[in-house]
């Protein structure tokens, strides 16, 4: 088990350490300037595309697919996760207030690549062996890059990155905050979990598309209310809170004090890798939720797309940040979730750690609804429908023993997969840029290129 934790960790230095960073970063820069800022210029557009005509109850999810708002939904709902409780509060320990900066620079860059990845599985899309429109980077990776050895790489690596041991994080997650907070088993947390999805798993992308519209919002909202509260009660904390990004994002011992003693490196370093890791702008994840939205063209749901980075970064994770800061639960020493919970508490008092399990809980779950169904797409890719009931299974498995379950190389090999898996997406990403650009000019000309 030691060696197998050693070699994981090793492979983890390597793709996590400057690889992934580079590239990712690079195929954002790529995209931005190829597209000619599409996240600025079209930013207006982006919120009429996305708001238009908003509903919480919006049409039930067929074969045809989910309305663009549902896609988004179940998007975010993967992208917005522990990762905004968590993430944000240990790039902040590790690397200093300004790893906060450096989270925004990586996902200006992400928005380029998000639409991308959304107009290709868009363009791609196809229909399973029932007939219901499914997609992602497996069909893209297969049918517009040409390469089944690539797609199938990445389906395999996808659905053990999300899928089974992603999940198995969630509910660990989930399962560690109401045990801390209310005193609840973990095993019993773990059943209740896995039964909770299992009603949504197997009520197919109707009931998903259903789920993700209404609680998306309303996690969002939830969250988004606490963390104001704190910051109005904290409000001559709010300018010193922000100044603290700036100046830590290049003078990260001058932010605090010398409380964290990092360097712009550490600062860069990880502020850019928790960022992508939160927002999955090139990881491959969200292009199924993309894929399946009824539109008449690509590039209007790579317009929603967009937007699903702008929530999860600029918006729920600066949160976070801005009541760590605000609320000055920075001691050197705190990191990672309970962060985030020392924060809340000092500013909602003894409501704090309660507030914080709630919002995890939908936060988490919220993932592994996202992270499902995005494994399921790759399923029916590998083996068509008839491997979704026992996928479905070993799913809800995973999670009651991610709930019991406290192992390092657990989160480790997750870390490595969701590493593995962009690699056979960016390769994509790049080949089919000229397909990418083509829509994009089609949609600013006409809009008369529709989906397939």
């Amino acid at each position: 088990m030691d060696q197998l934790m050693s070699i994981v960790q090793a492979i983890n230095g390597i793709l996590w350490g400057k690889l992934l960073i580079v590239l990712l970063c690079g195929t954002g820069l790529y995209y931005t300037l190829r597209l000619r800022f599409v996240q600025i210029r079209k930013f207006g557009a982006v919120i009429k595309q996305t708001f238009g005509g908003l509903t919480l109850c919006g049409e039930k999810a067929d074969a045809e697919g989910m309305t663009s708002f549902q896609s988004l939904a179940t998007a975010i709902a993967a992208q917005v996760g522990t990762g905004n409780l968590a993430g944000a509060a240990t790039a902040i320990a590790a690397g200093g207030p300004g790893a906060i900066f450096w989270m925004w620079i990586a996902a200006f860059f992400g928005m380029g690549t998000i639409f991308a990845e959304a107009v290709l599985a868009q363009t791609y899309k196809v229909r399973d062996d029932h007939g219901q429109v499914t997609g992602g980077p497996a069909y893209y990776i297969r049918d517009g890059f040409g390469s089944k050895w690539l797609a199938g790489f990445f389906s395999v690596t996808i659905i053990l990155a999300l899928g089974f041991i992603g999940n198995m994080v969630q509910s660990n997650s989930i399962a560690d905050a109401f045990n801390s907070a209310f005193g609840i088993p973990t095993l019993y947390v773990g059943i209740g979990v896995a039964i909770l999805g299992a009603l949504i798993f197997f009520g197919g992308i109707g009931r998903i598309a259903s789920f993700t519209e209404k609680v998306v919002p309303i996690m969002a909202v939830l969250y988004l209310l606490g963390g104001l509260y704190i910051l109005i009660t904290q409000a001559a904390n709010f300018i010193p809170a922000v100044k603290m990004i700036f100046v830590g994002a290049f003078d990260p011992r001058a932010a605090t004090g010398g409380l964290i003693g990092v360097g712009v490196k550490e600062a860069v370093r990880y502020g850019v890798a928790r960022g992508l890791f939160s927002n999955e702008a090139g990881m491959g994840s969200t292009p199924h939720a993309h894929a399946v939205a009824k539109v008449k063209h690509p590039a209007q749901q790579g317009l929603v797309a967009i937007m699903g980075v702008f929530i999860d970064t600029f918006i729920v994770l600066n949160m976070t940040a801005l009541v760590i800061f605000a609320t000055g639960a920075i001691d050197g020493q705190t990191t990672g979730i309970a962060l985030t919970q020392r924060a809340f508490e000092l500013g909602l008092g003894s409501f704090g750690n309660p507030f914080i399990a709630i919002c995890l809980l939908f936060f988490a779950f919220s993932t592994i609804i996202g992270w499902y169904f995005f494994g399921e797409a790759n399923i029916k890719f590998l083996f068509g429908s008839k491997g979704l009931t026992p996928y479905r299974i070993l799913v809800m498995l995973f999670i009651v023993l991610g709930a019991t379950l406290k192992v390092s190389l657990v989160w480790e090999l997750a870390d490595m997969f969701n590493g593995l898996m962009v690699l056979p997406n960016l390769i994509a990403l790049i080949g089919l840029a000229k397909v990418v650009s083509r829509a994009l000019d089609d949609f600013e000309s006409d809009g008369t290129l529709k989906t397939k």
